[in-house]
């Protein structure tokens, strides 16, 4: 059995953080629908395991429709600007009117409350704003968004779907629903913590570039090869850095002392000399299996074929044949498992209104009266 089975989930169809924070449930075993618009094109590529459904929340009939799945669901995800859920008249008074225990998660990039709540964003103005954007640079150069990875996904998907488990385990003592606020805004900042109590205890500049987990440091950076391609090296520890220097052939006396940042520059000249004598592959014969922290890097087409990731089995091949990560973290007893193809919008309608105790005559007139099909 998996750890979710038998929760029931709406999901308000939308863009990247809430579908996947819905794969997430699905992955480990939640029962998530997807609520469509009627007439839409499925462009959801984070559905895998759920169904869906497609109805018009223009007309009553239709908000009636997604009020009585809401009352036998555990969890209701949407991902809307603030007020959007209340003016179709499916808010969190709305919802949990119907059911108490219902789970109301709301996802925003900067939250319900605060001067910027109504306005539009996306991941790169979140993580600005929350300071980590800031942070993401080298030394002279302007700050470089890391794709949408940390306010979309991290800070946003995936602290909501950690947000509704700890609601649902809440839920389990107290017997009452409640409304969680994900912003990632918040999300952000919250996975930036270290970085905001590094700079308080001083052991982190405010200039990017300069400090040793950012491209300050030369043991903690990228090289390319001969081959145009890069390695990965991150020997911070004493030991590691010895490994990397003995990979390297350069011996430690010929170097400034590794923490001298007044030195920094000149061990990182010799280091991108070292790197590009050998191409990546070589590079890897040399350090694989050693602790020199150093290794490829390697493109979103190579990673599921890596020796490593191969013998984890990091990556599945889906229904469709694409290739794509497992479900994550995992579960000793009670693993995830990565559903079937992506839904076409409405492709589960009637079933799924049957098993939320539509009759088959409510589910022809829904159809026929274009409400949900």
């Amino acid at each position: 059995m998996k750890p979710l089975e038998g929760i029931r989930v709406v999901e308000m169809a939308g863009l990247a953080p809430v579908p996947y924070c819905g794969m997430i449930l699905a992955d480990f075993g939640a029962d998530v629908v997807r609520i469509d618009r009627l007439g839409s094109k499925s462009g959801d590529f984070l559905s895998r395991g759920k169904r869906s459904i497609a109805v018009d929340l223009k007309k009553p009939e239709g908000v009636e429709t997604v009020l009585r799945l809401l009352e036998k669901a555990d969890v209701l995800a949407e991902p809307f600007r603030p007020g959007v859920m209340e003016r179709l008249g499916l808010g969190p008074d709305a919802a949990l009117a119907r059911n108490p225990r219902l789970i109301y998660a709301r996802l925003t990039g900067f939250g319900q409350e605060g001067t910027y709540a109504p306005m539009a964003g996306h991941d790169i103005n979140y993580i600005a704003t929350a300071g980590v954007l800031g942070a993401i640079a080298r030394k002279g150069e302007r700050p470089l968004a890391p794709i949408n990875l940390v306010g979309d996904f991290a800070g946003g998907g995936m602290l909501c779907a950690m947000g509704i488990a700890f609601a649902l385990l809440e839920r389990a003592r107290s017997d009452k629903g409640q409304v969680i606020d994900t912003a990632m805004v918040d999300g952000a900042a919250h996975l930036a913590t270290f970085l905001f109590k590094f700079r308080q205890f001083g052991a982190w500049n405010d200039e990017p570039g300069t400090n040793l987990l950012d491209s300050g440091a030369p043991f903690y950076d990228t090289y390319e090869t001969a081959d145009g391609k890069f390695m990965a090296v991150g020997a911070i520890e004493p030991q590691f850095y010895a490994a990397l220097l003995k990979g390297l052939g350069i011996a430690a006396d010929e170097l400034p002392a590794q923490m001298d940042r007044d030195g920094w520059p000149t061990v990182r000249e010799r280091f991108t000399e070292a790197f590009k004598s050998k191409t990546r592959d070589e590079w890897c014969a040399v350090f694989d299996g050693t602790d020199a922290c150093t290794t490829p890097v390697l493109g979103l087409s190579e990673a599921a074929s890596h020796p490593h990731n191969a013998g984890r089995d990091t990556m599945v091949v889906a229904s469709d044949g694409h290739t794509e990560p497992a479900p994550a973290p995992r579960l000793s007893r009670t693993p995830g498992e990565a559903g079937t193809k992506r839904p076409e919008a409405g492709e589960h309608t009637a079933e799924v209104l049957s098993e939320y105790g539509f009759d088959q005559a409510e589910i022809d007139k829904l159809a026929a009266d274009e409400i949900a099909g």
